[in-house]
């Protein structure tokens, strides 16, 4: 054996096989056992960057719940047989898998499952939710753009195997649209694997995507749990109780001295009017900044102190509204409706999320005005800007009620806190662009 001394283990680096002349190994070199799992871990996490799991990458089988969130017999063995289909297309991703279900069924930690057992198996996967993809399309007109419109494009669009997280949770315009078709028709062509998740109906997806998504001939749809037709409301914070201001991270060690700053003031902001609701509270920011977290931490508090909080999501605000007119619902739409209207603290989170339907903007628009001339407190939390807050119809969030200045309107230049980000040179994608804190 001729050996080379491995600066690692010092041991043997390559290894020259003792063989005949004519055996096809003759004279190739075969790296010692560490460089062998150096180069594997290198690779995984090349593969980890691209993938864009993030901290998604602890979802795995092993650690998903196998029942499922509902206790009935029919809804466990529905779970289990999506569960089985989900580990053979781990094992060989082909056609589509199209999940559905209501919020917290399971759907993103099976998603996330079968990219990482890919990327477990060396195997590139990109993962991503479809208003963050969104986000990243808009960023790349940017001058200032590291990655150009046509390179982010191409690289989503023929993706060995695609998830694309929160179908249908997207502001609804004709630009968007019509990327998310062209996406979606492109990997329909060419028959690409590729993961969606959605809620519990394709009914409000786009009819050129819904097409697609239901094409029988490469699309397995698995409905995971149906939405329910009732919904006893109660404050909304029952899976948020950890998100408080005791548990909100300043200092972390990616923050510039800008952003360290602003998510101090953001915070101080959001605890003054946790002390003292009055007016409006609208906190801005891209994905994963931390906006959600203040709101939260908001609602908690004031529960705590013994005052009545309501924190939901525009999304389930109106999911839930659209329930009540289940025949088997226990819930009444005027019911449901005064709740959310009169709460002492409403906290609506995730707006501009939601499918920009005129039934949709026609029952915000009278929850948010009914607040506003009530002069209610409410905490709202975007990542639209002021712009296009005001291009839907929403301006009473940003405006002034006779002399009072109504809504204070903070943005958050923090980057996503869920995201390990590599260098800005190994970066994949780029964060929506960074607006400076506004007050109205």
């Amino acid at each position: 054996m001729n050996r080379d001394i491995c600066p690692i283990c010092h041991g043997a680096w390559f290894v020259y096989s003792d063989v005949p002349s004519t055996d096809p190994t003759f004279g190739k070199a075969i790296p010692c056992s560490c460089s062998i799992s150096r180069l594997q871990s290198g690779k995984l996490t090349k593969l980890q960057r691209y993938s864009n799991i993030g901290p998604l990458s602890q979802r795995t089988f092993e650690n998903l719940t196998q029942s499922g969130r509902r206790g009935d017999t029919t809804g466990q063995e529905r779970y289990k047989k999506v569960i089985e289909a989900s580990k053979r297309f781990a094992s060989q991703p082909e056609g589509w898998l199209v999940f559905l279900g209501p919020h917290g069924c399971g759907k993103t930690h099976l998603a996330a499952a079968i990219a990482n057992y890919r990327l477990g198996q060396g195997e590139p996967v990109l993962f991503i939710s479809v208003p963050e993809l969104l986000d990243h399309l808009r960023s790349t007109y940017r001058p200032d753009s590291d990655v150009s419109y046509d390179e982010l494009f191409q690289q989503v669009k023929s993706a060995p195997l695609l998830v694309l997280d929160d179908m249908g949770s997207q502001a609804t315009t004709p630009w968007a649209t019509e990327k998310l078709y062209q996406i979606i028709n492109h990997r329909f062509l060419q028959r690409l694997p590729t993961i969606f998740t959605c809620g519990p109906s394709l009914d409000t997806i786009e009819e050129r995507i819904r097409s697609r998504l239901e094409d029988t001939e490469l699309s397995r749809v698995f409905l995971l749990e149906e939405a329910s037709p009732s919904f006893d409301i109660s404050n909304g914070l029952e899976m948020l109780h950890h998100m408080t201001f005791e548990k909100f991270d300043l200092k972390r060690s990616e923050l510039t001295p800008e952003q360290r700053e602003n998510l101090a003031q953001a915070f101080h902001l959001a605890k003054e009017f946790a002390l003292n609701p009055r007016g409006w509270l609208v906190l801005q920011g891209g994905n994963g900044c931390g906006k959600t977290h203040l709101a939260a931490a908001i609602g908690n508090y004031r529960i705590a102190m013994g005052w009545p909080a309501l924190f939901i999501t525009v999304i389930e605000f109106l999911d839930h509204l659209r329930a009540t007119f289940n025949p088997q619902s226990q819930v009444r739409y005027d019911e449901l409706f005064e709740k959310l209207k009169n709460s002492l603290l409403l906290i609506l989170d995730d707006f501009g999320e939601q499918t920009s339907t005129p039934w949709a903007q026609a029952k915000l628009y009278q929850l948010i005005n009914y607040r506003y001339n009530a002069q209610l407190p409410t905490v709202f939390t975007t990542c639209l800007s002021l712009d296009e807050i005001e291009a839907r119809g929403e301006s009473r969030m940003t405006s002034r009620l006779g002399d009072v200045r109504l809504s204070t309107v903070f943005n958050i230049i923090a980057p996503d806190f869920r995201v390990e980000r590599p260098p800005a040179s190994q970066s994949n994608f780029r964060q929506p662009p960074i607006r400076r804190p506004r007050r109205v």
